[in-house]
């Protein structure tokens, strides 16, 4: 849908186009909050993965990680509530989710990999500056946050691919 929720022509035709070439493309009714939604994993799950060369299934199960995972997503959410949305999905459920697709690779993760910059600035740094716009608290971000561009920043400016090798 829309941003104001409408289903205009323009995307239903979008829609129609891209299930016809397979895709999954649903009209829907609040996007803004399913933006939020899928933020709330690619706010945590891809600096952590990133950093620790981590798979999905990990992240979401080993108890550590867990913990920073909840925290940060739960600052996500208040945050999305301080501009007014409601997510519709709970943080746990959220991690549940996470956990179901298994071995998976976030893209940041694969883009270190490939030494390639990563996407910190729309992943993390958005949301830190919605916090600060919204005087909301959001120290786990802010710290997933800082540690990512320092990442990212060796990846640039040393031009490495930094690879998980078995020994």
């Amino acid at each position: 849908g829309e941003l104001d929720g409408s289903r205009s022509e323009r995307l239903k035709r979008l829609s129609a186009a891209l299930s016809s070439a397979g895709f999954k493309a649903p009209l829907l009714d609040n996007i803004r909050q399913n933006m939020w939604v899928k933020l709330l994993g690619n706010l945590c799950f891809n600096p952590i993965g990133a950093m620790t060369h981590s798979t999905l299934d990990v992240m979401a199960t080993f108890p550590p990680s867990v913990s920073v995972v909840r925290s940060a997503m739960e600052e996500a959410a208040a945050i999305a509530g301080a501009l007014g949305l409601t997510l519709d999905v709970t943080v746990e459920r959220r991690i549940q989710g996470a956990a179901r697709v298994g071995p998976h690779k976030p893209s940041t993760l694969q883009d270190v990999e490939a030494g390639k910059p990563t996407e910190v600035d729309a992943l993390i740094v958005a949301v830190v500056e919605l916090a600060e716009l919204t005087k909301t608290p959001a120290p786990t971000i802010r710290t997933l946050c800082a540690c990512m561009q320092l990442l990212n920043k060796v990846v640039e400016d040393r031009h490495v691919r930094i690879r998980s090798e078995p020994v």
